[in-house]
């Protein structure tokens, strides 16, 4: 158990750091660091499935003015390491999606660029291309990665023997990340190595994946990343365009290299969620018990690179039963790789599971909220270990409290305000605990402040912020004495913004480097003192399970004759431990349950399998929430502190917002019509 480090700084709404920066525009993103003489890139992309490049006449595209030169697998330089194929850029004649990189053009300016990679001639062998997603797929396979599958006891004859039974499947769609700032890139080749402006959510990750590719060492490669537009998950991890851009800078003459990604390109190189079909069986007796816990979960992954979404995971943990079967099974296809989106696997795996929940729940003539109840879970169902806290019913508890459940009909379809039929519903959500290695250093000025340095990304979730806190904490000072910065491999190791993981790693070894500050040097340090260490590790993840939880609730609006839904009402309570900054901490929620109501209602990434590509790839046809469509969305927390989640006692917050927010309106909707809706997003016509 961490001793929990007390604070003044930490808990109070403190403003962001980085806000007066950015709303006066002088925050630089990664497009907008100052280079010299730069040049632009604009990738030429296959327009087929499967098959290869024949013939790829350039001419055209050379001949215009303005255009310095035309990459292409024939004349691209060698990477130095292949092994990853999303990564392998240019590198041969084979097509493995539609949209793969397969040329880039350098220009003096981006509208050249582009004009000239349109001009590109491209002459294919084309190969029958399978882009089908089905749950009956001939060559579903188990993922190489994932969790392996699970059967505890015995499913099939627990629900042959239940009172009562729930067996029916639920689909989520491919959904796109889609920050505001696309994914963007400078590159720049000097005596030195790699300099990399990249928009990221891990500098030094960028950093150990992108040396070897080209045969550096970690340090010949330096990776900066102050200010982040946003991510979702998609920027965890660097993709074709890092290599793609920094490629065409070994060909710029030692120009750096600009790439911006447009929104269509978004839609095809930088990662997306995969579809999910997933079988979901329940068994109860006539107490709401259950007896059984079952869901088989298909996705897709591309066949150059396999990416597991671990839908099956909450189906693992969430609920106390003597029999449990759950299973993955991928549709390897020929198509563009997935990647994170936020919440990876709880996010959709939590719709089926929960919105059957809500149907077993029904069929018990209990109460949804009473049905969770009567299946808590004593200890974590997948490992056996204690919880370090496990408050799910506390925030059901507050939430029913709070949102007026008392008032909801039980029996659906009962409520109607003129048009419009009214319905309210609930669902669980829950995300694991995960710290990872990071180091931070401490200094002292003569003018006295600190310097506080961690290479950690703040992707606009307000890092900048929570880390001054912090800081401010550990050395007992004010928050006006403390001078962080960040995102920059100049500065110590540190962990990726993702998996609701940042600040509990960061935050942990800020504290370490200010206790070993403090221990070496006091509260009078001469100026220049320094120290720089990483967190020590902790063993609490090794003897606990260790998840935050939270309650969703819902109220929904369905129109009798449009079967337009809209959410006038939601609320989340969450149990995350320790909240490090009020006001950027209800944004985290708030955020997570405004995407959660995108994918209840809007989202849907559509692909056209005879092309093998999305075909909705922008904003006009890619529906997100607009401000309409987001009313009264709250989100409280409970007023905790986890000691064994380490020194800060905090558990993460940016992903467990979206968890159960679609299943939740889901449910609401049934409330509301009577009628049940298993298949994301949910449009009009699905309740006309």
């Amino acid at each position: 158990m961490s001793e929990i480090l007390e604070s003044t700084e930490i808990g109070r709404p403190m403003v962001r750091q980085d806000g007066p920066a950015k709303v006066r525009g002088l925050a630089p993103y990664a497009y907008e660091q100052p280079v010299q003489d730069p040049l632009h890139l604009h990738p030429v992309q296959s327009t087929i499935a499967l098959g290869c490049i024949v013939s790829i006449d350039t001419s055209a595209a050379e001949a215009l003015p303005g255009v310095v030169a035309v990459l292409t697998h024939e004349n691209a330089p060698r990477l130095a390491n292949t092994d990853d194929a999303e990564l392998a850029v240019l590198q041969g004649h084979e097509v493995g999606f539609r949209g793969q990189f397969i040329g880039a053009v350098l220009a003096e300016s981006p509208e050249v660029a582009r004009q000239a990679a349109a001009a590109v001639v491209v002459d294919y062998e084309a190969e029958e291309h399978d882009a089908d997603f089905r749950a009956d797929h001939p060559q579903l396979t188990e993922p190489n990665a994932a969790t392996a599958d699970t059967f505890d006891g015995d499913v099939d004859t627990a629900l042959r023997a239940a009172a009562h039974t729930v067996e029916a499947t639920y689909t989520t769609p491919a959904e796109h990340n889609n920050p505001m700032e696309p994914h963007t890139t400078i590159a720049l080749w000097d005596e030195r190595g790699l300099t990399l402006y990249d928009s990221t959510q891990g500098p030094h990750p960028v950093r150990q994946t992108i040396a070897p590719v080209f045969g550096l060492q970690p340090d010949q490669v330096h990776v900066i990343a102050p200010h982040i537009g946003g991510g979702f998950g998609s920027k965890g991890l660097p993709h074709a365009n890092v290599v793609l851009t920094a490629l065409a800078a070994q060909r710029s003459g030692g120009r750096p290299v600009k790439l911006a990604l447009t929104r269509q390109q978004m839609f095809t190189v930088a990662g997306y969620r995969t579809p999910t079909i997933q079988q979901v069986r329940l068994g109860a007796d006539d107490d709401g018990r259950l007896s059984a816990v079952a869901m088989d979960a298909v996705e897709q992954t591309s066949k150059i690179k396999e990416f597991t979404e671990e839908s099956g995971q909450p189906a693992r943990m969430m609920y106390a039963t003597p029999n449990r079967q759950v299973t993955q099974r991928l549709a390897r296809l020929d198509i563009p790789v997935p990647s994170w989106m936020r919440a990876p696997g709880k996010c959709p795996g939590m719709f089926g599971p929960e919105v059957a929940m809500d149907e077993i729940a029904e069929a018990c003539a209990l109460d949804p909220i009473e049905l969770r109840v009567r299946n808590e879970p004593e200890s974590d169902p997948e490992t056996g270990k204690p919880y370090s806290s496990r408050r799910l019913l506390d925030c059901l508890a507050e939430g029913a409290k709070r949102f007026g459940w008392d008032r909801r009909n039980a029996r659906p379809g009962q409520r109607v305000q003129g048009r419009w039929r009214v319905g309210l519903g609930v669902a669980a959500s829950t995300y694991p605990f995960l710290r990872q290695f990071s180091e931070a250093k401490v200094s002292y000025s003569a003018d006295g402040t600190y310097a506080v340095h961690i290479g950690a990304a703040d992707l606009g979730t307000g890092a900048w912020t929570a880390l001054t806190q912090i800081a401010a904490d550990a050395l007992g000072v004010s928050a006006h004495r403390i001078r962080l910065e960040i995102g920059d491999t100049a500065l110590p190791v540190a962990s990726v913004a993702g998996g609701s993981s940042g600040t509990a790693s960061w935050g942990a070894a800020i504290i370490a480097a200010a206790d070993e500050f403090l221990a070496k040097f006091g509260v009078e340090p001469d100026p220049g003192a320094e120290v720089q260490t990483a967190a020590p590790r902790d063993s609490a993840q090794k003897e606990y399970a260790m998840h935050s939880f939270g309650a969703q609730f819902a109220e929904v609006c369905v129109n009798v004759d449009t079967g337009e839904v809209r959410v006038p009402r939601m609320l989340g309570v969450f149990s995350a431990g320790r909240i490090i900054n009020a006001g950027t901490a209800r944004s985290q929620f708030i955020g997570g349950m405004s995407m959660g109501i995108g994918m209840a209602l809007h989202e849907q990434s559509v692909m056209d399998a005879r092309f093998g590509s999305f075909v909705n790839h922008d904003f006009a046809e890619y529906h997100v929430p607009a401000n309409a469509d987001i009313a009264d969305v709250d989100a409280v927390w409970l007023d905790e502190v986890d000691p064994l989640a380490g020194p800060l006692g905090a558990r993460g917050i940016g992903e467990i917002g979206i968890v159960g927010a679609a299943a939740a309106v889901a449910n609401a909707t049934y409330n509301a019509t009577g009628i049940r809706v298993r298949d994301l997003p949910l449009t009009p016509d699905k309740f006309l």
